[in-house]
């Protein structure tokens, strides 16, 4: 299965090496490294499959929507925190401004049309559509040995929302055992519980997307408060993200298990989901062996001290031994997630969200990850 996703890729390659470039070197001349990566990454994401100039609309048609979207893609790949300095170097670079559509710097759009179109382009979740389509096409026949799932905190320029008041609450039950025929109020179900029976749409649905305030411990276990969003990703052997959500900045890591294996499943066939202590959930085991793999998830010992001790003994024991469980290579392959993560903040844009919104923070972010994604799947044949 890698050697047939390998063989798409260096087909891909060679027709890039031997048409596409020399051409484009033909009409513009040399082509410097950074522009043959952008080249390389438009020609991959293919963003015009999915953004037709005229929308049907013959009062009133929608002009240079493709080329704007490959210039979001450029803003990605340069890592520009905002749109002006988007403009700023199309102005200044001919070649990068011909390679988006544009012929001369007078047919470049308004800083408020690229707005209004980005707004168009997150409401329809296009970026989130066309990294689906470009999956599915370069990974679909590839059999992933691991597939590694974590989330990370989006900072948010925004407000949080207040949340809703809360409604009088019921009278409480007296302590102790309930008097005889009286039995205590079932308790709701948990979110975890209710996605059980859900369809993927529904679990998505059911998720919260507000901006709010959000907690979570870093490595050196101190926590960390921010305001804004929480990224939730799937991501493959090779540091290749294969689906992901964006819930609100207080959604624990666990409630977006279920919605990402579905989709994951749907996209590519793998053996392992590796995930950290805060997925250790019996419903999240069962539902990754219902879907033929093997959960491979860090223990969350929370209150039960007993068999925290007992655990780590039996690791002193292990190694004194030299002894190796078999799952503990593969458990390290979760760095890869962490890696996407970090390259997504410091290459991609990532960390300049200045849009606000959830629709918004999306399809920057899902720019920023088209482009991550086309980076790393020519990696494998570089």
């Amino acid at each position: 299965m890698l050697h047939d996703c390998r063989a798409t890729l260096s087909q891909y390659w060679h027709t890039l090496q031997t048409h596409l470039f020399p051409a484009l070197e033909e009409e513009l001349g040399p082509l410097p490294a950074m522009h043959q990566r952008l080249v390389r990454t438009l020609d991959m994401v293919r963003i015009e499959d999915f953004t037709p100039d005229s929308w049907g609309c013959p009062w009133r048609p929608a002009r240079d929507r493709c080329a704007i979207g490959r210039a979001f893609i450029v803003k990605a790949v340069l890592n520009l925190p905002t749109t002006r300095a988007l403009l700023n170097r199309l102005e200044a670079d001919p070649a990068l401004r011909r390679l988006c559509g544009w012929e001369s710097g007078g047919e470049i759009p308004s800083e408020s049309k690229f707005s209004r179109v980005f707004a168009e382009f997150a409401e329809t979740a296009l970026p989130v559509g066309i990294h689906q389509a470009m999956v599915e096409t370069f990974q679909h026949e590839r059999l992933v040995g691991h597939v590694s799932r974590d989330s990370t905190a989006i900072h948010g320029r925004e407000k949080p929302v207040k949340p809703p008041p809360e409604s009088a609450p019921e009278p409480k039950r007296k302590r102790g055992r309930p008097k005889k025929g009286e039995e205590p109020p079932p308790k709701p179900p948990t979110r975890l519980e209710r996605q059980q029976d859900m369809s993927v749409e529904e679990m998505l649905a059911d998720l919260p997307t507000a901006c709010d305030t959000g907690a979570k411990r870093n490595s050196k276990n101190n926590v960390e408060y921010w305001t804004g969003y929480k990224l939730h990703l799937d991501s493959a052997d090779g540091q290749i993200p294969i689906s992901f959500v964006l819930t609100s900045a207080s959604t624990h890591d666990s409630q977006a298990a279920l919605p990402l294996a579905e989709m994951t499943a749907q996209r590519v066939s793998n053996l392992y989901d590796v995930m950290d202590a805060a997925y250790d959930c019996a419903i999240i085991r069962r539902h990754s062996q219902s879907l033929g793999h093997t959960p491979l998830i860090d223990r969350n010992f929370k209150a039960d001290h007993k068999a925290k001790t007992e655990h780590a003994a039996e690791t002193q024991r292990l190694k004194r031994l030299h002894w190796v469980m078999p799952e503990t290579p593969r458990f390290t392959e979760r760095s890869s997630v962490e890696r996407v993560f970090a390259r997504l903040k410091d290459e991609f844009g990532g960390r300049f969200v200045r849009v606000q919104g959830h629709a918004k923070v999306l399809a920057h972010l899902a720019f920023g990850l088209l482009a991550l994604t086309a980076d790393q799947l020519i990696r494998l044949v570089l």
